[in-house]
C-alpha cells in the first residue's frame, strides 16, 4: 500500500497473480470494502489501511462542530469490516487517542496529526517485522525445508511480513533449503500470494495442497513450520487462517517445530484465551465456489469459518519483534509487554 496524492493506493490481492491492479481509495468506505472482500488483508495491514482510513473520513469536514462525530462514525465503520483481526482494533485505539489529542486544534489540525501518525505506523510496522524476521531466522538451521500456511508476506503487513519475514530472513542468510506452501483453501492465498511473493524473492518453494502437511512430515521432509497470527491471546492461543489448527496437531504429532510469527500489537491481553476470540464466518460461496465457478450441487450448504484457534501448548515458541517467546506463555508475554 501507498499514500500519494489525494488518497490510499491497494494493490487489489484479489486480482492477484493473475494481474496487478491497484484501487485508489478516497473515502473511508473504499477502505472498509476493500478490507471486507480481502483485496487487502493480514490482520497488520489492515491495521495500517484502516489507519488511513481514518484521514480519509475526517480530511472533508470543515466544520469543528462535525469532526468528533464524523471520527467516531468512520472509526466504527473500519472497526466492523473483520472482528478476529486484533491489529484493526488496536489501530484505531491509537487513532482515537491520537485525534483526541489533536480535536481541538480543528479540522486541518485534527487532519495533519492523523496522516502523521498513519504514516509512522505504515513505517513501525516495517522495522518490527525486519526484527521479527531477524529474532526468527535464528531458529532455524542450514538447510531447512520451512513449511507455512496462507500468506505472511509483505502482502499481508506494511513491507516485509511476518512469517515470510521470518524465511526471508533464514533464506538471506542460507539456512532454507526449500518453502512448502499450503494452498489455503478456500480462497487460495498460498496458492496465489505467497507463491507469488516467494518467485519474485526467488526463494525456492513447492506448492502442496493443504491435505498434503501430514504426508511430508510423515516422510521427514518439514523441518520447521512457521504460520502468522490475526490474534494471540493472553495465554498463547493463537487464532490463524483456517487450516492453521490441523497443521498445529500434525506438527506435534511427527515432533516437528511449530513457530508463530507476529508484532506484540496482534496479542489481545484482553482475551484470556482462543475462546474468547470472535471467529468470522464467510460467505458459503467461498466453499461452493472457486472465483466464480461451481463446483458444488445447487443448494448444497456450507460452512465456512475464516479462522480456527491453535492451542498454545501445540506452539514451539511465538516470535515478535522483542524477541522470542516461550510457554508459559502468561508469563513470557506478560514480560514482553513490561519490557
Amino acid at each position: 500500500m501507498r499514500w500519494e496524492g489525494p488518497g490510499l493506493h491497494l494493490l487489489d490481492q484479489t486480482r492477484l497473480p493473475v494481474e496487478e491492479v491497484w484501487l485508489d481509495c478516497e473515502t473511508p468506505e473504499h477502505v472498509a470494502d476493500a478490507i471486507r472482500r480481502l483485496a487487502v488483508r493480514g490482520a497488520p495491514a489492515i491495521g495500517v489501511a484502516a489507519a488511513y482510513g481514518l484521514v480519509l473520513g475526517i480530511r472533508t469536514i470543515r466544520e469543528p462542530e462535525r469532526l468528533a462525530s464524523r471520527f467516531a462514525e468512520v472509526s466504527e465503520l473500519l472497526g466492523s469490516t473483520r472482528p478476529t483481526a486484533v491489529n484493526l482494533r488496536w489501530a484505531l485505539e491509537r487513532g482515537r487517542k491520537v485525534f483526541a489529542d489533536s480535536e481541538a486544534g480543528g479540522p486541518e489540525a485534527a487532519t495533519t496529526a492523523i496522516l502523521d501518525w498513519a504514516r509512522e505506523l505504515h513505517a513501525e510496522d516495517v522495522r518490527i517485522n525486519r526484527r521479527i524476521g531477524g529474532h526468527g531466522a535464528a531458529l532455524f538451521a542450514q538447510g531447512s525445508r520451512v513449511l507455512t500456511h496462507c500468506n505472511t508476506g509483505s502482502l499481508a503487513t506494511a513491507g516485509y511480513g511476518t512469517a515470510l519475514g521470518v524465511i526471508q530472513s533464514a533464506w538471506g542468510q542460507g539456512k532454507v533449503e526449500k518453502v512448502w506452501v499450503d494452498e489455503t483453501r478456500p480462497l487460495l492465498q498460498g496458492a496465489r500470494l505467497t507463491a507469488w511473493e516467494l518467485k519474485r524473492l526467488g526463494i525456492p518453494f513447492r506448492l502442496v495442497t493443504d491435505s498434503s502437511a501430514g504426508a511430508l512430515m510423515s516422510q521427514g521432509l518439514v523441518d520447521g513450520i512457521v504460520v502468522g497470527a490475526d490474534r494471540i491471546a493472553a495465554n498463547g492461543d493463537t487464532a490463524n487462517k483456517i487450516g492453521t489448527y490441523t497443521v498445529a496437531v500434525l506438527a506435534h504429532r511427527h515432533q516437528v517445530p511449530f513457530y508463530v510469527a507476529a508484532p506484540l500489537s496482534t496479542i489481545d491481553r484482553a482475551t484470556p484465551n482462543g475462546k474468547a476470540i470472535p471467529i468470522e464466518e464467510r460467505k458459503a460461496l467461498e466453499v461452493t465456489e472457486v472465483f466464480g465457478t461451481r463446483i458444488a450441487p445447487d443448494e448444497t450448504e456450507a460452512v465456512n469459518f475464516a479462522f480456527d484457534v491453535t492451542p498454545a501448548e501445540l506452539i514451539t515458541a511465538i516470535i515478535t519483534e522483542v524477541g522470542v517467546l516461550r510457554a508459559p506463555y502468561e508469563q513470557s508475554i506478560a514480560a514482553a509487554f513490561e519490557g
